[in-house]
């Protein structure tokens, strides 16, 4: 791994030194840099040029097209572009998560984390929120802040990859936004709550000032508790999250954007509470609906020991006062995911990412 490409900077041995923990023993030749080496700024173009290297013996990415929401409208700033993504943790995906369809030689990291990588750097979001993130230290941060990004990671207190051998240490939420768009207010990890108790999830929450327009809004990220039983504990996890948001956005007078993986259908108590805050928010991708009422089929297909699992677990929700969505990316059709779902060779996660558009109200003092 030392050597990947050509040699036109140090961008490659950065890259070489994410693709594997096992890399840390065998080439130490190539860890070896000073501090400073990793904080050069890198190309974006250039890290998915050694990205399509590491995975030339694979499928190409799929392409997926963003469905503009809002016709003829006009606005005096660039859009700000939020990017949702469960990325799947490499402990579980290859040790806990049973995807029975799934070659364990398309969940290898080394090639896996650069699909992670492609996919992130084809939408080059403004801002970023993953869960499942269980390699932040050695590939995300290291990468993502070399290429402009401030960098935010908060790990379950109880993470599952612990379990894992040869785990990488604990899962988690992480945020990131493009520093030259972005000047941080406020910074608040929440670990969540359910009936008084402290639970295993956790969320980021950010304040952040737009640059060019001089708005300030907030950024949330968030990972609800999975699995069929646990939808009172859901409910009361959502209850806390809202009731901490509502504390930053001082009652909905600072937009809001929650990205996260909810592991809620549109059926459950979680999302009506979501849906009926008084921080009045929408979700986003319902926009893509004929009505503009209905979510999508899907946002993960899988298939596990116990059969086939199709759901709508993810959502980016948004203050429908403040915030305009322009444009929102389409879903991977069934014929694109295949019949062995997802994960696969073709992409790297078991839930397909989000991604939006957003521009602000251009009447700030509009009522709720």
């Amino acid at each position: 791994v030392c050597s990947m490409g050509n040699s036109t900077s140090r961008l490659y041995s950065a890259l070489a030194k994410t693709l594997s923990s096992s890399a840390v023993s065998q080439h130490q030749d190539c860890l070896l840099q000073p501090d400073s080496a990793r904080l050069d700024p890198i190309d974006p173009k250039d890290l998915l040029e050694e990205c399509q290297i590491v995975l030339q013996k694979r499928p190409p990415r799929f392409q997926r097209n963003f469905v503009n929401l809002r016709k003829n409208a006009t606005s005096s700033h660039r859009p700000i572009r939020v990017m949702q993504w469960n990325i799947l943790a490499q402990a579980l995906g290859e040790g806990k998560d049973n995807f029975v369809q799934c070659p364990m030689e398309a969940l290898k990291w080394e090639e896996r984390k650069c699909l992670i990588l492609e996919e992130i750097l084809a939408y080059k979001p403004d801002i970023l929120c993953l869960q499942e993130v269980d390699h932040y230290f050695d590939t995300f941060e290291p990468l993502l802040s070399r290429l402009g990004y401030q960098c935010t990671f908060f790990p379950k207190p109880w993470s599952p990859c612990l379990d894992v051998e040869q785990n990488n240490g604990p899962d988690g939420c992480a945020l990131f936004f493009v520093k030259d768009r972005f000047e941080l207010i406020n910074s608040a990890n929440i670990r969540l709550t359910a009936m008084k108790l402290k639970t295993n999830q956790v969320a980021i929450a950010q304040t952040l000032k737009c640059n060019e327009t001089g708005r300030v809004f907030c950024i949330a990220v968030t990972h609800l508790k999975a699995r069929t039983g646990w939808e009172r504990f859901r409910s009361a996890q959502g209850c806390d999250l809202l009731q901490n948001l509502k504390s930053i956005t001082q009652g909905a007078k600072i937009p809001l954007i929650i990205c996260g993986d909810f592991n809620a259908e549109p059926t459950e108590e979680v999302y009506r509470e979501f849906s009926n805050s008084s921080l009045n928010l929408n979700s986003a991708y319902k926009l893509l609906s004929p009505d503009g009422q209905s979510e999508p089929p899907y946002t993960t297909w899988k298939i596990r020991p116990s059969g086939e699992c199709r759901h709508t677990l993810d959502y980016i929700w948004y203050s429908q006062h403040a915030l305009n969505v322009n444009s929102a990316l389409g879903l991977l059709t069934e014929e694109q995911i295949g019949p062995n779902r997802l994960p696969s060779f073709h992409y790297p996660s078991d839930h397909l990412s989000l991604v939006c558009d957003f521009s602000f109200n251009q009447d700030p003092d509009r009522l709720l």
